[in-house]
């Protein structure tokens, strides 16, 4: 049975295995990564007894604008309905901002997006730097 936490209380390993689990970038950064979670206003994780299986993070300004930085489901647990549920408790917890953003990636992204309640924003570009 999957936990849903509100919670910071995972170790460098933990995170740099979930973040591995999906090939991210982030994963070849272990110490930065602990630190981004642990300095970001909003973490929720999932997890199976003591294996973090999912995470998603917020960052706000503190009243009008929450962006969903992080929403990851380590593979082996897909499917399960996990995402949704980070999702959901995400959308609660700024359901009086005006904004809550986020990036969809892909097609499938944008599905599962539109699926949980979000729209594409018309005439707009994602944009970054990336300093590797």
């Amino acid at each position: 049975m999957i936990k849903y936490l509100e919670t910071r209380d995972f170790n460098e390993e933990q995170l740099q295995e979930l973040f591995k689990s999906v090939n991210w970038l982030s994963a070849n950064y272990p110490k930065r990564l602990v630190k981004a979670m642990k300095n970001c206003e909003t973490v929720f994780t999932a997890w199976d007894n003591d294996k973090l299986v999912g995470l998603i993070n917020a960052i706000d300004d503190g009243e009008l604008t929450a962006y969903v930085h992080y929403l990851l489901v380590n593979p082996k647990y897909q499917g399960q309905g996990i995402a949704s549920e980070l999702l959901k408790m995400v959308k609660e917890k700024y359901k009086n901002y005006l904004y809550v953003i986020l990036v969809a990636e892909n097609k499938p992204l944008i599905q599962f997006y539109n699926k949980n309640g979000f729209e594409a924003t018309p005439n707009t570009q994602v944009m970054e730097i990336i300093n590797e």
